[in-house]
């Protein structure tokens, strides 16, 4: 049966628009059948708009983490969701939710974990951290979402080279390119029932990604 699935989102929502084209190819086994949005200028929501998505603005209007992720939860419930994506939310995600959904909240983060990564580390932010820092290589990671914050097991990863005159915007935009990638690749995996977790570990089964269609576009 295909699932359905919640994206979260709080700005542009490119990756969101990448899912939707996707998943209404075929090449993702399931449906994008509801847009959260934490902030009610993100352009995700008119892309929501645009392909006829329902989609619910829930501000955080200084809720604890908690009160503000029981909000989400009972959103999702209702909608009957089999798999949640974070794709640029820039709220954290805690209690009731993270159990209830264990293994089935997927977020997306432009480094390769566990290197910047956590609390503040996003954007511009992130993007001129690694610059300044001097590493070679950055990249983007899809995991599932524990209680921490970019630390539940690792689906997939792929690098992208720091070039030397990068800027903070040149270096997002090539990451940003990986994530169109990556994303869809571990949600067309949790869609077909090809993730296990073990531990830290996240098992591919079922053959390897790599022969996806997903993988040659």
């Amino acid at each position: 049966m295909s699932k359905r699935i919640a994206v979260l989102v709080s700005g542009n929502g490119s990756n969101l628009e990448r899912l939707i084209e996707l998943s209404r190819a075929g090449f993702i086994d399931g449906e994008i059948s509801l847009v959260i949005s934490s902030n009610e200028k993100a352009f995700a929501l008119e892309r929501a708009k645009r392909h006829s998505i329902p989609s619910r603005i829930l501000h955080f209007n200084s809720r604890s983490c908690d009160a503000y992720s029981d909000v989400i939860l009972q959103t999702i419930v209702d909608c009957e969701i089999d798999l949640i994506v974070l794709a640029g939310f820039l709220k954290i995600l805690s209690g009731k939710i993270i159990e209830r959904f264990r293994n089935r909240i997927i977020n997306l983060h432009p480094s390769l974990i566990p290197s910047f990564c956590g609390k503040g580390m996003y954007g511009e932010r992130l993007h001129r951290a690694v610059i300044e820092s001097g590493v070679r290589i950055t990249g983007a990671t899809v995991h599932f979402v524990d209680g921490g914050t970019d630390t539940g097991p690792i689906i997939l990863q792929e690098a992208v080279p720091v070039l030397c005159d990068d800027t903070a915007e040149s270096l997002s935009g090539r990451v940003a390119l990986v994530e169109h990638r990556l994303l869809p690749k571990a949600v067309s995996l949790f869609c077909k029932d090809r993730l296990t977790v073990r531990g830290k570990r996240v098992l591919i089964t079922g053959g390897s990604y790599e022969n996806s269609v997903v993988e040659r576009l």
